[in-house]
């Protein structure tokens, strides 16, 4: 499978020192300078000769014809995972398969594992961007199927672009890359920095073990607690200490009792992620490292004042101090657009995948996609790939390298390219897609 080369060429045509605010937004979420593409008006000079048919079926047969190398691509990457900011050899495979199809690739964009891949021209229509992910999980290697997300990112990109090169058909395509989305939130860190300039609307698609359009994807805080104490020999003189780590084991211990009172989609995961040295001394400094989730933001700060509470009880009765931290940037709940999933669900119907759109969202993860939602119009449906293994496992791992995954996702490439045609060369999709998006905004 190649595995040792990854020059693949595609063809084509109590005293509580808060250090974060515990009301803090997302600064994405106030700033209008992150959605400037949201607020032109896009005049769609569409030709008459452009037929999204004929246009989808020179994209089905350019993605068919490289389906092979696009295969070696998606596993060359699940046999190097490497972490989030630290894709190096994923980021290097992409970005030389899409500059030897003819894309103007921008390398080390705004991350150093970061890309930007375009064709095209912006002043003849919409510019839809694909999503790539390539980062694994610490331990299981691409539990989480990244390496389809790429194989499928890339396929909808040379789907769309031969149909451009082919069909006239108008507007641009981008391919983007975006790192460390495991716990790192690599798209809001880009959002922020201003990688999506120019994006009118952005699609993907990840893996899993069933089909879903929508999965209710949560908000995330990632926060921790820092309780400090006094150290003393715990032996000799342990009434001279002040014990941390019985304030994180409390504190712990409080945050289960509070489950019985949380929503059932509320989620609160925690680890002790320091709690002393060695057993002879009374720990003067522990830790707990913790993830809230929520279907909505403003819910996950009411979550993280009720985890506040558990905090501050248990630095009292420990007779600590401690701190609070937020760790890196918030995930934003996913707001799948509705006009562009009607579009998905109709393509990825042609491109032979079953979806039941009356299947109704159940709580699942997060992801920063969620945080591109809240900036333009998006979706991120997901796709079986032929194993009842959950994601984050063992199983799912090597699930993501096997044929009928690779197969999958060839197929979920297809029905993202035919999307991309659709709002491409159809008057008027991107402005509904808009006022859909703004609607959501409103209602979140």
């Amino acid at each position: 499978n190649n595995n040792n080369n990854n020059n693949m060429p595609l063809t084509t045509t109590s005293e509580h020192m808060n250090v974060d605010s515990m009301d803090r937004q997302p600064s994405i979420l106030t700033d209008d300078t992150y959605q400037p593409s949201l607020n032109k008006k896009v005049k769609l000079t569409m030709s008459h000769d452009t037929d999204p048919v004929l246009c989808k079926e020179t994209a089905a047969t350019a993605i068919d014809k490289n389906e092979r190398k696009l295969r070696d691509l998606s596993l060359y990457i699940h046999s190097n995972p490497e972490l989030g900011f630290e894709e190096i050899k994923a980021h290097n495979a992409l970005t030389r398969a899409l500059k030897d199809v003819g894309f103007k690739v921008h390398d080390h964009y705004h991350l150093d594992t970061g890309f930007r891949a375009e064709f095209g021209d912006s002043s003849t229509g919409p510019t839809v961007a694909v999503m790539c992910e390539y980062d694994s999980l610490p331990g299981l290697g691409h539990a989480c199927g990244h390496n389809l997300i790429s194989e499928a990112g890339v396929a909808a990109g040379l789907g769309v672009k031969a149909a451009m090169e082919t069909n006239s058909c108008p507007g641009k395509i981008v391919v983007l890359g975006t790192p460390a989305e495991e716990g790192n939130a690599g798209k809001a860190i880009m959002l922020k920095s201003g990688a999506f300039q120019g994006i009118d609307c952005a699609i993907m698609a990840h893996p899993n073990s069933y089909n879903l359009l929508a999965g209710m994807h949560l908000a995330l805080i990632r926060m921790k607690v820092v309780f400090n104490g006094r150290a003393a020999h715990a032996s000799a003189y342990p009434w001279e200490g002040v014990n941390a780590l019985d304030a994180a084991v409390a504190c712990y211990s409080s945050i289960s009792h509070l489950r019985q009172q949380m929503k059932p989609t509320w989620r609160v995961h925690a680890i002790i992620s320091d709690g002393g040295k060695v057993p002879n001394i009374i720990p003067e400094r522990s830790e707990l490292q913790m993830y809230l989730r929520a279907p909505v933001y403003s819910e996950v700060l009411a979550l993280k004042e009720r985890i506040m509470g558990c905090a501050e009880g248990a630095a009292k009765a420990a007779g600590c101090t401690y701190e609070t931290h937020d760790i890196g940037e918030a995930y934003l709940p996913v707001l799948a657009n509705p006009v562009i999933l009607d579009l998905f669900t109709a393509n990825a119907e042609s491109a032979g995948l079953d979806y039941d759109p009356s299947l109704g969202p159940v709580p699942r993860g997060s992801t920063d996609m969620g945080n591109v939602s809240f900036q333009m119009p998006s979706i991120h449906p997901l796709f079986a790939i032929g194993t009842d293994a959950n994601i984050h496992t063992s199983g799912f791992a090597e699930a993501s390298s096997s044929k009928e995954a690779n197969s999958k996702a060839i197929q979920v490439g297809k029905a993202l390219a035919f999307t991309a045609i659709d709002i491409l060369s159809q008057d008027g999709v991107l402005n509904s897609a808009k006022m859909a998006y703004r609607e959501q905004i409103r209602n979140a």
